[in-house]
């Protein structure tokens, strides 16, 4: 297989197929093969980004989701950000999120600024 950039979706097709032969034959890494298949795999990746997009998802739900993952509740908030109903408030999307809130979320929960900022 020759490597460039993949213009179609009968290129890509093709390029996934060769990558699952490569896989088949338990290539090594750091061979020729190796680099090869590497380098496949991020001509694969920039034709993914370009042609199937993954949507940032909502700040909120990310928030709700980092609280559960954490065992934390509202109130774990309060003191921090606000009152009980102000976070709340937040939280259903009655208020939105400010930079500060933002900085806040990115700090104590680790979600990336640019999920918050979506």
């Amino acid at each position: 297989m020759e490597l460039s950039i993949i213009k179609n979706k009968k290129q890509y097709n093709a390029c996934l197929n060769w990558v699952d032969e490569q896989f088949d034959k338990k290539i090594k890494p750091h061979s020729p093969e190796g680099e090869k298949l590497q380098i496949m795999l991020l001509l694969i990746k920039q034709y993914e980004d370009q042609h199937y997009p993954i949507p940032l998802p909502d700040p909120i739900e990310a928030i709700k989701m980092k609280m559960e993952e954490r065992g934390m509740r509202n109130q774990d908030w309060v003191g921090k950000i606000g009152s009980k109903g102000y976070i709340s408030s937040i939280l259903n999307k009655k208020k939105p999120l400010t930079l500060e809130l933002v900085k806040f979320f990115h700090r104590e929960l680790n979600i990336p600024a640019h999920v918050l900022l979506a």
